[in-house]
């Protein structure tokens, strides 16, 4: 079952991305761009050109699985600093990308942050 959750990591990919690519060519930009590991429960957001689609990868228990979204009208916005390398993004972060919401219009409030 595909969930999303605030324990998991999410990682955006911020070069266009040809959205023909299924499992195995994402994980190999994963691999080979962002270096990152594929099978540590990660979810890796990958954007076409225009930013109206979206694909999300994550490794569950038994396979690959992957979502995609698809908008009629509108783009998904790239979070600043994201673009050409890859952003580390909050949970909070990926819904108000898929919502729609601006992030960068967001002010955060501050509170507790474990220790890294």
């Amino acid at each position: 079952m595909l969930s999303f959750s605030s324990q998991q990591r999410y990682f955006l990919y911020g070069a266009p991305t040809d959205m023909r690519k299924g499992a195995g060519g994402l994980s190999g930009i994963v691999r080979q761009h962002m270096g990152r590991e594929l099978m540590g429960g990660d979810v890796f957001i990958f954007l076409n050109r225009r930013r109206d689609r979206i694909k999300l990868l994550m490794w569950d228990a038994t396979g690959f699985a992957l979502y995609s979204k698809q908008l009629e009208r509108g783009t998904f916005e790239l979070p600043e600093g994201a673009a050409g390398g890859s952003k580390e993004l909050r949970w909070s972060d990926l819904v108000m990308l898929l919502e729609g919401i601006e992030i960068k219009s967001i002010k955060r409030r501050k509170r507790y942050e474990k220790a890294a």
